[in-house]
Protein backbone atom coordinates (compact mmCIF):
# COMPACT_ATOMS: atom_id res chain seq x y z
CA UNK A 1 0.00 0.00 0.00
CA UNK A 2 1.61 3.57 -1.02
CA UNK A 3 1.75 5.88 1.63
CA UNK A 4 2.83 9.88 1.29
CA UNK A 5 6.94 8.41 0.83
CA UNK A 6 6.28 5.21 -1.19
CA UNK A 7 5.44 6.37 -4.83
CA UNK A 8 2.32 4.81 -6.75
CA UNK A 9 4.11 4.10 -9.66
CA UNK A 10 7.36 4.66 -11.49
CA UNK A 11 8.60 4.83 -15.20
CA UNK A 12 11.60 5.10 -16.91
CA UNK A 13 12.20 6.31 -19.96
CA UNK A 14 13.38 3.99 -22.83
CA UNK A 15 16.54 5.92 -23.85
CA UNK A 16 18.43 8.43 -22.21
CA UNK A 17 17.13 12.35 -22.81
CA UNK A 18 19.42 14.62 -24.33
CA UNK A 19 19.66 18.34 -22.39
CA UNK A 20 19.45 21.61 -23.93
CA UNK A 21 17.89 25.34 -24.19
CA UNK A 22 14.43 26.22 -26.10
CA UNK A 23 15.14 29.06 -28.41
CA UNK A 24 12.05 29.33 -29.22
CA UNK A 25 7.94 27.47 -29.63
CA UNK A 26 6.86 28.01 -33.09
CA UNK A 27 3.82 27.17 -35.14
CA UNK A 28 1.83 26.02 -31.73
CA UNK A 29 3.61 22.02 -32.18
CA UNK A 30 6.78 22.55 -32.63
CA UNK A 31 9.84 23.54 -30.53
CA UNK A 32 13.63 24.61 -31.63
CA UNK A 33 16.16 23.12 -29.20
CA UNK A 34 19.88 23.54 -29.37
CA UNK A 35 21.25 20.38 -27.56
CA UNK A 36 24.24 20.84 -25.09
CA UNK A 37 25.64 18.81 -28.49
CA UNK A 38 26.56 22.31 -30.09
CA UNK A 39 23.15 20.82 -32.72
CA UNK A 40 19.90 22.49 -33.27
CA UNK A 41 16.77 20.51 -33.17
CA UNK A 42 13.29 20.82 -33.98
CA UNK A 43 11.15 18.88 -31.52
CA UNK A 44 7.39 18.15 -31.66
CA UNK A 45 5.54 19.94 -28.83
CA UNK A 46 3.03 17.67 -27.64
CA UNK A 47 0.97 20.30 -25.95
CA UNK A 48 -1.91 22.37 -27.41
CA UNK A 49 -2.36 24.78 -25.01
CA UNK A 50 -0.62 28.11 -23.80
CA UNK A 51 2.28 26.50 -21.79
CA UNK A 52 2.33 29.28 -19.96
CA UNK A 53 5.43 30.09 -17.85
CA UNK A 54 7.59 27.07 -19.49
CA UNK A 55 7.88 28.14 -22.88
CA UNK A 56 10.03 30.96 -22.40
CA UNK A 57 13.76 31.14 -24.68
CA UNK A 58 16.39 30.58 -22.83
CA UNK A 59 15.18 27.56 -20.64
CA UNK A 60 16.62 24.42 -19.64
CA UNK A 61 14.71 21.82 -21.65
CA UNK A 62 15.29 17.88 -22.54
CA UNK A 63 13.94 16.26 -25.30
CA UNK A 64 13.53 12.46 -26.56
CA UNK A 65 15.28 10.94 -29.50
CA UNK A 66 13.18 8.06 -31.81
CA UNK A 67 15.22 7.42 -35.58
CA UNK A 68 12.21 5.68 -36.89
CA UNK A 69 11.04 6.20 -40.78
CA UNK A 70 7.84 7.23 -40.29
CA UNK A 71 8.78 9.59 -38.09
CA UNK A 72 8.77 13.15 -39.28
CA UNK A 73 10.03 14.73 -36.26
CA UNK A 74 12.70 12.67 -34.63
CA UNK A 75 12.45 14.68 -31.32
CA UNK A 76 9.74 15.33 -28.50
CA UNK A 77 10.15 17.90 -25.56
CA UNK A 78 10.03 15.78 -22.53
CA UNK A 79 10.73 17.77 -19.63
CA UNK A 80 11.85 21.75 -19.07
CA UNK A 81 13.25 23.71 -16.07
CA UNK A 82 11.63 26.41 -14.36
CA UNK A 83 14.40 27.67 -11.46
CA UNK A 84 14.82 24.55 -9.64
CA UNK A 85 11.95 22.63 -10.83
CA UNK A 86 11.51 20.37 -13.30
CA UNK A 87 8.13 20.15 -15.38
CA UNK A 88 6.44 17.72 -17.47
CA UNK A 89 5.86 19.21 -20.82
CA UNK A 90 4.55 16.16 -22.73
CA UNK A 91 0.65 15.96 -22.23
CA UNK A 92 0.39 12.37 -24.30
CA UNK A 93 2.30 11.62 -20.98
CA UNK A 94 -0.78 11.84 -18.35
CA UNK A 95 -2.89 9.07 -20.33
CA UNK A 96 -0.27 6.42 -20.37
CA UNK A 97 0.93 7.06 -16.72
CA UNK A 98 -2.80 6.71 -15.89
CA UNK A 99 -3.42 3.44 -17.57
CA UNK A 100 -0.17 2.08 -15.72
CA UNK A 101 -1.91 2.97 -13.06
CA UNK A 102 -5.02 1.38 -13.84
CA UNK A 103 -3.49 -1.88 -15.27
CA UNK A 104 -1.70 -2.04 -11.63
CA UNK A 105 -4.70 -1.37 -9.46
CA UNK A 106 -2.55 1.00 -8.15
CA UNK A 107 -5.22 4.19 -7.53
CA UNK A 108 -7.05 4.03 -4.94
CA UNK A 109 -10.79 4.26 -6.14
CA UNK A 110 -9.67 2.36 -9.44
CA UNK A 111 -8.86 -0.82 -8.34
CA UNK A 112 -11.98 -2.99 -8.67
CA UNK A 113 -12.54 -3.09 -12.24
CA UNK A 114 -13.37 -6.33 -15.05
CA UNK A 115 -12.19 -4.75 -17.74
CA UNK A 116 -10.51 -1.70 -19.40
CA UNK A 117 -10.53 0.39 -22.97
CA UNK A 118 -9.19 3.21 -23.84
CA UNK A 119 -10.64 5.70 -25.85
CA UNK A 120 -14.38 4.36 -25.44
CA UNK A 121 -17.07 6.15 -27.38
CA UNK A 122 -19.40 7.81 -25.10
CA UNK A 123 -21.93 8.93 -28.18
CA UNK A 124 -22.12 9.59 -31.93
CA UNK A 125 -19.14 13.00 -31.30
CA UNK A 126 -17.17 12.30 -28.31
CA UNK A 127 -14.99 9.20 -26.67
CA UNK A 128 -13.45 9.42 -23.03
CA UNK A 129 -9.98 8.44 -22.16
CA UNK A 130 -10.76 5.08 -20.23
CA UNK A 131 -13.81 3.08 -19.22
CA UNK A 132 -13.94 0.59 -16.75
CA UNK A 133 -16.41 -1.97 -16.06
CA UNK A 134 -17.11 -2.70 -12.45
CA UNK A 135 -19.14 -5.52 -11.60
CA UNK A 136 -22.68 -4.01 -13.28
CA UNK A 137 -21.70 -0.52 -13.18
CA UNK A 138 -19.72 1.68 -15.85
CA UNK A 139 -17.11 3.81 -15.08
CA UNK A 140 -16.23 6.69 -17.37
CA UNK A 141 -12.59 8.49 -17.30
CA UNK A 142 -10.91 11.81 -18.00
CA UNK A 143 -7.49 12.57 -17.78
CA UNK A 144 -6.74 16.02 -17.80
CA UNK A 145 -2.82 16.90 -17.58
CA UNK A 146 -1.53 20.07 -15.70
CA UNK A 147 2.01 22.14 -15.55
CA UNK A 148 1.01 25.77 -14.52
CA UNK A 149 1.72 25.95 -10.54
CA UNK A 150 1.86 29.79 -9.44
CA UNK A 151 3.74 30.94 -5.79
CA UNK A 152 1.02 29.68 -3.80
CA UNK A 153 2.11 25.85 -4.66
CA UNK A 154 -1.85 25.56 -6.35
CA UNK A 155 -1.80 23.95 -9.77
CA UNK A 156 -4.02 25.55 -12.27
CA UNK A 157 -6.21 23.89 -15.05
CA UNK A 158 -6.56 24.85 -17.82
CA UNK A 159 -3.81 27.51 -18.53
CA UNK A 160 -5.93 29.23 -21.92
CA UNK A 161 -9.57 28.25 -22.72
CA UNK A 162 -10.78 24.99 -23.27
CA UNK A 163 -13.89 24.19 -24.37
CA UNK A 164 -13.28 20.68 -25.14
CA UNK A 165 -13.07 20.22 -20.88
CA UNK A 166 -15.94 22.30 -20.59
CA UNK A 167 -17.65 19.57 -22.91
CA UNK A 168 -15.95 16.97 -21.70
CA UNK A 169 -17.28 17.62 -18.01
CA UNK A 170 -20.79 18.28 -19.32
CA UNK A 171 -21.08 14.59 -20.77
CA UNK A 172 -19.70 13.05 -17.79
CA UNK A 173 -22.73 15.16 -15.93
CA UNK A 174 -24.53 13.16 -18.07
CA UNK A 175 -23.72 10.20 -17.62
CA UNK A 176 -23.69 10.48 -13.81
CA UNK A 177 -27.41 11.35 -14.41
CA UNK A 178 -27.91 8.41 -16.41
CA UNK A 179 -27.02 6.00 -13.48
CA UNK A 180 -22.78 5.33 -14.42
CA UNK A 181 -20.44 6.80 -12.21
CA UNK A 182 -17.13 9.28 -13.59
CA UNK A 183 -14.12 10.67 -13.27
CA UNK A 184 -11.96 13.22 -13.70
CA UNK A 185 -8.14 12.34 -12.88
CA UNK A 186 -5.63 15.66 -13.19
CA UNK A 187 -2.23 14.71 -13.56
CA UNK A 188 0.33 17.03 -12.48
CA UNK A 189 3.81 17.12 -14.05
CA UNK A 190 4.95 19.46 -11.30
CA UNK A 191 6.74 18.45 -8.26
CA UNK A 192 6.04 21.27 -5.96
CA UNK A 193 2.17 21.27 -6.25
CA UNK A 194 0.06 20.67 -3.28
CA UNK A 195 -3.30 20.83 -4.66
CA UNK A 196 -4.84 22.02 -7.78
CA UNK A 197 -7.74 24.00 -8.79
CA UNK A 198 -9.73 25.30 -12.09
CA UNK A 199 -8.73 28.21 -13.37
CA UNK A 200 -11.41 30.67 -12.81
CA UNK A 201 -8.88 33.28 -14.41
CA UNK A 202 -7.94 31.47 -17.23
CA UNK A 203 -11.52 29.50 -18.08
CA UNK A 204 -14.29 30.69 -15.83
CA UNK A 205 -16.89 28.56 -17.96
CA UNK A 206 -14.94 25.48 -17.44
CA UNK A 207 -14.32 25.97 -13.86
CA UNK A 208 -18.05 26.35 -13.31
CA UNK A 209 -18.75 23.52 -15.25
CA UNK A 210 -16.31 21.36 -12.75
CA UNK A 211 -18.06 22.52 -9.73
CA UNK A 212 -21.64 21.50 -11.41
CA UNK A 213 -20.22 18.40 -12.63
CA UNK A 214 -18.99 17.47 -8.92
CA UNK A 215 -22.55 18.72 -7.92
CA UNK A 216 -23.95 16.08 -9.94
CA UNK A 217 -21.49 13.07 -8.69
CA UNK A 218 -18.74 13.37 -11.07
CA UNK A 219 -15.67 12.84 -8.52
CA UNK A 220 -12.38 14.51 -9.19
CA UNK A 221 -9.00 12.87 -8.29
CA UNK A 222 -5.63 14.25 -9.01
CA UNK A 223 -1.99 12.69 -9.13
CA UNK A 224 1.51 14.80 -8.65
CA UNK A 225 4.59 13.58 -10.92
CA UNK A 226 7.73 14.09 -10.29
CA UNK A 227 9.73 14.00 -13.82
CA UNK A 228 13.81 13.91 -14.66
CA UNK A 229 15.94 12.81 -17.16
CA UNK A 230 15.76 9.41 -16.63
CA UNK A 231 12.47 8.37 -15.07
CA UNK A 232 9.06 9.72 -14.09
CA UNK A 233 7.69 9.23 -10.86
CA UNK A 234 4.08 9.37 -9.83
CA UNK A 235 4.33 10.65 -6.46
CA UNK A 236 0.93 10.20 -4.71
CA UNK A 237 -2.23 11.97 -4.69
CA UNK A 238 -3.42 15.36 -4.14
CA UNK A 239 -6.52 17.34 -3.08
CA UNK A 240 -9.03 18.99 -5.83
CA UNK A 241 -10.13 22.11 -4.42
CA UNK A 242 -13.32 23.51 -6.36
CA UNK A 243 -14.32 26.14 -3.96
CA UNK A 244 -14.81 29.33 -5.71
CA UNK A 245 -11.33 31.87 -4.56
CA UNK A 246 -10.35 35.37 -5.07
CA UNK A 247 -8.48 36.12 -8.48
CA UNK A 248 -6.61 39.29 -7.73
CA UNK A 249 -3.47 37.36 -6.97
CA UNK A 250 -3.92 34.54 -9.54
CA UNK A 251 -4.74 37.44 -12.66
CA UNK A 252 -1.20 38.61 -11.26
CA UNK A 253 0.92 36.16 -11.27
CA UNK A 254 -0.70 35.29 -14.71
CA UNK A 255 -0.14 38.68 -16.33
CA UNK A 256 3.13 38.42 -15.15
CA UNK A 257 4.14 34.69 -16.74
CA UNK A 258 2.48 36.58 -20.27
CA UNK A 259 4.91 39.13 -20.00
CA UNK A 260 8.03 36.74 -20.34
CA UNK A 261 7.00 34.88 -23.72
CA UNK A 262 3.64 34.72 -26.41
CA UNK A 263 2.47 30.72 -26.16
CA UNK A 264 4.40 30.78 -29.52
CA UNK A 265 6.56 32.37 -32.25
CA UNK A 266 4.75 32.35 -35.79
CA UNK A 267 6.96 31.41 -38.39
CA UNK A 268 5.54 31.58 -41.79
CA UNK A 269 6.97 28.52 -44.19
CA UNK A 270 8.24 29.97 -47.77
CA UNK A 271 6.82 27.29 -49.33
Amino acid sequence: MATDKTPLLKWKFPEPLLAGHLVKRYNRFLAEVKLDSGKTVVAHCVNTGRMEGIAMPGLRVWVSHENRPERRLKYTWQIVEVGDTLIGANTARPNMLVEELLRNRALPGFKKWKEMRREYKINAHSRCDFWLREGRREHFIEVKNCHLVYPDRRGYFPDSVSTRATKHLHELAELVEGGHRASVIFVVQHAEAKSIRPSDAHDPDMAAAARRAAAAGVRFRAVRVVTTPSEVTIERMIPVDLKEYKLTRINKWRTANRALAPAWFTVRRSD
